[in-house]
Parts: C-alpha cells; sequence; structure tokens
C-alpha cells in the first residue's frame, strides 16, 4: 500500500466520523469516498460511518468495478458515474440526513432547484440543488441520472433518498452537507410561511466568491 493510499484511507475513516458525529447518518446509511487518480476508496456495504476502520474500506474503479476483497456500498456505482462526470471531483458524501431526507419526499419541489437559498452560508456553498427522479436502492439506472446532474452540479438532492455532495475535499464535502441538512430544516420550519431567499445575483456573487477556498 503506498503512503497516499493510506493517507487517503485516515482520511475517509475520519470523514466518516464526521458525518456520523454531525447526525448526518444513522445505523448503516450513508457512503463516503475519495478519488485516487483512476481508482475510488469507498467505505463498504453494511457498515456504520460511526464505526468503519481504515482496513475495512473498498476499492473500486471508475466504472464501479470492485478492485479489493472489501465489498464497497451499493451505491458504489453513484459514486463511480458522478466522478466520470464530473472529473475535477476528488471526494464524494452522500447522507440519508433527516431533514434533507425530509425535503426529497415533498411534492412540488423545484426540479432544478429544491432548496431556496435561505441564508448566505448556504448560497456559499451549494449553487443549485436539482431533484434527481427516484429510483429504488441498488437501481443502476440512477448512475445515468445521478451523472447527468454531476456534470453542471456540484450538489443534488436523491427524490426519497438524500443528498449527494462532489467536492475538491473530503472536509469540503462533508461541511456542504451539513449546509444542506441546516437549510433544510431551516425550510421546513418555515414550511406554509411566506419565504425571502437570497436574490439570483447574491447568491450567485456569494458562491463565485467562496469558490476555491473550500
Amino acid at each position: 500500500m503506498s503512503a497516499e493510499e493510506r493517507r487517503a484511507r485516515e482520511d475517509l475513516v475520519a470523514a466518516a466520523r464526521s458525518v456520523a458525529d454531525r447526525g448526518l447518518s444513522h445505523g448503516t446509511t450513508g457512503n463516503v469516498s475519495v478519488r485516487l487518480a483512476e481508482h475510488i476508496l469507498v467505505t463498504p456495504t453494511r457498515s456504520s460511518l460511526a464505526t468503519v476502520e481504515a482496513e475495512d474500506l473498498a476499492m473500486i474503479d471508475l466504472d464501479g468495478r470492485p478492485l479489493s476483497e472489501a465489498q464497497p456500498s451499493k451505491e458504489a456505482f453513484l459514486h463511480a458515474a458522478v466522478y466520470r462526470n464530473r472529473p475535477e471531483a476528488r471526494a464524494i458524501v452522500h447522507t440519508h440526513s433527516l431533514h434533507a431526507t425530509a425535503l426529497s419526499c415533498l411534492a412540488d419541489l423545484d426540479p432544478r432547484d429544491a432548496l431556496p437559498p435561505l441564508t448566505a452560508y448556504y448560497a456559499m456553498r451549494v449553487a443549485a440543488l436539482p431533484l434527481v427522479d427516484y429510483c429504488a436502492p441498488g437501481d443502476t439506472r440512477l448512475a445515468d441520472l445521478a451523472g447527468q446532474t454531476a456534470r453542471d452540479n456540484a450538489a443534488m438532492l436523491l427524490r426519497n433518498h438524500g443528498p449527494v455532495v462532489a467536492a475538491a475535499s473530503l472536509s469540503a464535502g462533508v461541511d456542504t452537507a451539513e449546509e444542506i441538512e441546516h437549510t433544510a430544516r431551516l425550510f421546513l420550519l418555515l414550511h406554509g410561511q411566506r419565504l425571502a431567499p437570497l436574490e439570483d445575483h447574491e447568491r450567485s456573487r456569494l458562491y463565485t466568491a467562496q469558490e476555491g477556498k473550500v
């Protein structure tokens, strides 16, 4: 094992712990990955992000094929599809966090942007949160849908499922996933009230100013 892979395994476990510590996953839900050149290191199937260890992690290629004895998350194909279509991404965080998942179950969401920019902090991290059509767990159709969405979006919301964030680093991915969860909670608290989200030009300004700093 190279020093680079050893460090990546340590970083991925730290990110998984962070997701769990922030309450963004429960049980064995959620998965996190990091890209190493043409390979992907991903959390394994049926594992808790709170307890996964470096030696448990699985390796796949960019087509989602296993490269290690460890069995990858059953949603590893989703990670591979996003990396293929968003080559600048170096990390992916997928959670089933409570409020973001609740948001994904609401009717009449804007499919182009499911969550309005209620705060400057959200606008800094999320340019848009498009809604991806529902697919059953393990349904490989999701690879095409998420891959197409990832070409123009770093974050997305899977219908009746949860958010996916592609980022330049694991820390940025986890922070963005937490910001989506926090803003989803605000949105649900305000549901039924008249909203005053940020104007489009202000959201664009904030996001552009923040790019490259995470």
